[in-house]
């Protein structure tokens, strides 16, 4: 299945809850739309996420429904291992 980045601006600061999130992916499964993992900016205020869907017009869709901004989308292709980024990722979040 295809695999995009999608960029969401937002006026005010995001705050996520687990309700919110569990709506959201519920319209997501409704429209054949799988997400894989968000970036949330440090103020708050856009979102990057990786979904896979099998168009960008079902992304758009699904971002109708929830009211949520999908301002660009972006078909991204191969998707590669963070490297040596991913391993300080690891180790610097690893529960001890």
């Amino acid at each position: 299945m295809p695999v995009f980045l999608i960029e969401r601006n937002f006026a005010e600061q995001l705050e996520i809850n687990p309700e919110a999130a569990a709506a959201v992916n519920k319209i997501n499964g409704d429209a054949g739309v799988n997400w894989l993992v968000s970036f949330l900016s440090a103020d708050k205020k856009k979102t990057y996420c990786l979904y896979e869907a099998p168009s960008a017009d079902a992304i758009r869709e699904a971002a109708r429904v929830a009211g949520l901004p999908a301002d660009e989308i972006v078909e991204v292709g191969e998707i590669s291992s963070l490297g040596r980024v991913g391993a300080v990722q690891k180790e610097r979040y690893a529960v001890q």
